[in-house]
């Protein structure tokens, strides 16, 4: 699928989301379907279920509660939902604008991170590495491995900024990165020399040129 049919069935699955709480009269506290459910109920994906539950949990307006469910939060139009999709998807259309955006903030965390680096975090990361055998851990570990730097730093908006720019990327591009890239990475963050992490992150992304 190109990008900008991946963007269209973004758009569609946002809007199919909002028409369901609207003719609802979901308010503040009230409980959505899961993601099986809305799948079913609007005939789409559940992957793009997931997305459009992403975006709204990002900007505050659902929230996820472990074993309960998703919820609905302050509730007001989706002017937001629209202009971010709208500023996000079409303004910044490249591959490059993206992955420059996403590189920005991941090395960023990592020289914020770097003086609380412990030797249980280096073990959780390198096994998060190592445990990736298949395509599918291959494609989640880029995500599942900045999302532990993050949480490390503690900045709640560098965090919210990244989980935001990560999730419309992947949304519209399929960014992947080779196993031997986070090791390169994990190898410059024990050593606390960063020198060589930019050029990696421009080889990985095509950015170099």
């Amino acid at each position: 699928m190109s990008g900008s049919q991946k963007v269209k069935v973004y758009e569609e699955v946002l809007q199919q989301v909002k028409a369901y709480i609207e003719e609802h009269h979901l308010s503040p506290g009230d409980k959505l379907p899961s993601e099986r459910e809305l799948s079913e109920l609007l005939n789409v994906g559940r992957s793009s279920i997931r997305e459009a539950f992403r975006a709204l949990e990002l900007l505050g307006l659902i929230e996820t509660r472990r074993g309960e469910g998703t919820f609905m939060r302050t509730y007001r139009p989706y002017h937001m939902v629209e202009l971010l999709s709208t500023f996000i998807l079409h303004e910044a259309r490249t591959k490059k604008e993206l992955a420059a955006a996403k590189m920005m903030l991941e090395l960023e965390v990592i020289n914020k991170i770097l003086p609380l680096l412990t030797e249980v975090h280096v073990e959780h990361l390198t096994n998060l590495v190592k445990g990736t055998t298949s395509e599918k851990e291959a494609h989640t570990l880029h995500h599942s491995f900045f999302q532990y730097l993050f949480e490390i730093s503690g900045n709640e908006l560098l965090n919210r900024m990244w989980q935001l720019i990560d999730g419309f990327a992947n949304t519209v591009h399929d960014f992947s990165f080779s196993t031997s890239f986070y090791e390169k990475v994990l190898e410059e963050m024990e050593r606390g020399k960063l020198n060589n992490l930019r050029s990696w992150y421009e080889k990985e992304l095509n950015l170099s040129n």
